[in-house]
């Protein structure tokens, strides 16, 4: 299932998803596009899928992200509302390329993918330690 549950989609209209296969394809690939994580600065400082960035701010992500960007988002996992949030913001302001990563960091370490970030090693992904942020 890639649609949040009912009370966490914030809205009606479905939600376009990228699943993790295409996600990771995409990031091997080194593909051009923006990998948001929408959770807070403390959860992104201890884990994170590798080339994501963070946003403070919704201020600091209009600024760097623009409408025609190819957009990924992302937080925890299916039913978490940061990246419905984020989502539905983003098209609401007219991006037209977004995408939401529904498995969220759940999903990718369950799958034995790499993460980096502070608590990466402890959590028995990859331990690449980096706290990159937009």
């Amino acid at each position: 299932m890639d649609q949040p549950h009912p009370h966490a989609a914030l809205g009606n209209q479905p939600i376009r998803t990228i699943g993790r296969d295409e996600l990771k394809a995409k990031l091997d690939r080194g593909d051009r596009f923006i990998l948001v994580m929408a959770l807070n600065r403390w959860a992104f400082e201890a884990k994170h899928i590798p080339g994501s960035v963070h946003f403070d701010t919704p201020d600091e992500l209009y600024a760097a992200v623009h409408p025609e960007d190819e957009v990924v988002v992302y937080c925890s996992h299916v039913d978490c509302l940061s990246s419905v949030a984020m989502y539905r913001d983003l098209v609401r302001r007219g991006y037209r390329n977004v995408r939401r990563y529904a498995g969220g960091l759940l999903e990718w370490e369950d799958a034995g993918l790499p993460l980096e970030g502070e608590q990466a090693a402890s959590a028995g992904g990859a331990a690449a330690t980096s706290t990159t942020a937009g």
